[in-house]
């Protein structure tokens, strides 16, 4: 059976994501998470269905990233793995990806 591993940092970021989003529409917030939740059903079913991320530092490389589905603005970054995927962040796509990856470089 295929697993996730969420990373802290992701489960924070779906959270304050969440927050956000239900601060205007609190229903909307709840299917956001849902939908997060099929996502990941997804990737740990196929962890190769993400688009291949080219990062300039070579310790990321293999790093894939998903948008989610609905909320396509928001991407799903995470390593596959052989039964299934590692999940690192979820992010804004408007946000300095590669930045936010390398001040937590030596979490990967």
């Amino acid at each position: 059976m295929a697993r996730i591993i969420e990373r802290p940092k992701a489960r924070t970021e779906i959270e304050d994501i969440a927050v956000h989003i239900g601060l205007r529409r609190p229903a909307a917030a709840k299917r956001f998470l849902a939908t997060v939740e099929r996502a990941y059903a997804t990737i740990a079913a196929m962890p190769e269905i993400g688009s291949l991320w080219s990062p300039e530092n070579p310790r990321f490389q293999g790093v894939r990233y998903f948008p989610i589905p609905r909320y396509p603005n928001y991407v799903i970054f995470y390593r596959p793995l052989a039964d299934g995927a590692e999940i690192l962040h979820i992010l804004h796509g408007a946000r300095d990806i590669q930045a936010i990856l390398e001040a937590q470089e030596d979490e990967y």
